[in-house]
Formats: C-alpha cells, sequence, structure tokens
C-alpha cells in the first residue's frame, strides 16, 4: 500500500474487533513517530501505550458519553506533550503542529498495518492525566483508540455514527479551503 492509498482507505472506525497487541506492535509504532520531522529536530511528543485491560479499564472512566465505543479498543496510546518540548516562535504552539504529525503518521502506519487508529478528544484531560502519571505541565492532546474493524455495527453508537461506519462522512468542497497565492476575500468562508 502505498501512502495516497492509505490516507484513501483511512477512517475513523467506532465499531472494533480486538487484536494482539504485542511488543513488536508498539515497537513498530514507536520507530513510525520517531521518524516523523519535527521543528529543529525536537520530537517534542511522548506516547504511553496503554494494553493491560485493568488500565484500559480504568481510561475507560474518563471517557465523554459518546465514546463508550471505545470500550472495544484493544490498546490506547495517550499522545501528550508541552510547549518548551518544541520550537518557541512567537506566540506560536508549534509543539502542537509536530505532535499532530506524528500522530498522523501512526495513524497511516495502523491503516497501512489493516488496522484502526481513532483519535479522540472527547476525555476528562485531568482525571485521564491522573491515571496516566502525566505531569501536570504536559497537555494530553488525544487519545488513539486501537483495534481492527468489526463488520458489525457497534449497537451503542448513535444512528449518525452508525451511518459514518457504512460510508465516508462528507467532506468539504476543495474551493472551501483551498486559495492560490493569496486568501480570497470574496470567496466563500468555511
Amino acid at each position: 500500500m502505498n501512502v495516497k492509498e492509505a490516507i484513501k482507505k483511512r477512517r475513523a472506525y467506532r465499531s472494533l474487533d480486538p487484536i494482539e497487541v504485542d511488543d513488536e506492535l508498539i515497537r513498530d509504532f514507536a520507530e513510525t513517530v520517531q521518524i516523523t520531522p519535527s521543528c529543529a529536530n525536537k520530537q517534542p511528543w511522548r506516547l504511553i501505550f496503554v494494553k493491560d485491560k485493568k488500565e484500559l479499564n480504568r481510561l475507560f472512566t474518563v471517557l465523554s458519553e459518546g465514546n463508550k465505543w471505545v470500550e472495544k479498543a484493544s490498546m490506547i496510546i495517550a499522545v501528550y506533550s508541552k510547549p518548551e518540548n518544541d520550537c518557541m516562535i512567537g506566540e506560536r504552539l508549534y509543539y502542537l503542529f509536530d505532535t499532530g504529525m506524528a500522530t498522523a503518521f501512526l495513524i497511516l502506519r495502523a491503516t497501512e498495518l489493516g488496522l484502526v487508529a481513532h483519535p479522540i478528544a472527547g476525555f476528562n484531560e485531568t482525571k485521564a492525566k491522573e491515571i496516566l502519571k502525566i505531569p501536570d505541565e504536559m497537555r494530553l492532546i488525544t487519545l488513539i483508540i486501537i483495534g481492527k474493524h468489526s463488520k458489525d455495527i457497534n449497537p451503542v453508537l448513535s444512528d449518525a455514527m452508525k451511518l459514518g461506519e457504512k460510508q465516508r462522512p462528507p467532506r468539504k468542497q476543495l474551493k472551501d479551503f483551498i486559495f492560490i497565492n493569496r486568501y480570497n476575500r470574496n470567496s466563500k468562508e468555511p
């Protein structure tokens, strides 16, 4: 599978079947993230791979109501960082960009391996950091849910989520976010 195929195939499925999570898979993901580009090669991201069922169950308690489907996860990857871990250029929070790129690389690698890697924002950051023992000064940016796509739709999903399991949700038109040479004030704002 080439990169473009992985990008097109990637989906944020919520109906998951279990997978075997071994040290080889974790190392594969870690090595993928390790070579992600970053400002001045600072590699600001930090990851915790949670695969132990007891620890996963503890994390399930911090999820928002809409993320109950996560309880089918075989692994959760906590992605965290802080501004000082990366280039500090004025007011820009560049660590978020670099950590986002590392997350995208990991998601594409999971897709290439036939897995689902679904990042979520619906969790209580403070409680999740306590469970994971992440230092207070760090920001828990996302939790990436790992599993294998199930053909059986998870019954806890809302109707909209169930539809998303069957078809890719609509995307914005290119004209809504692409400009050539400069921003065009006459264009429709997204």
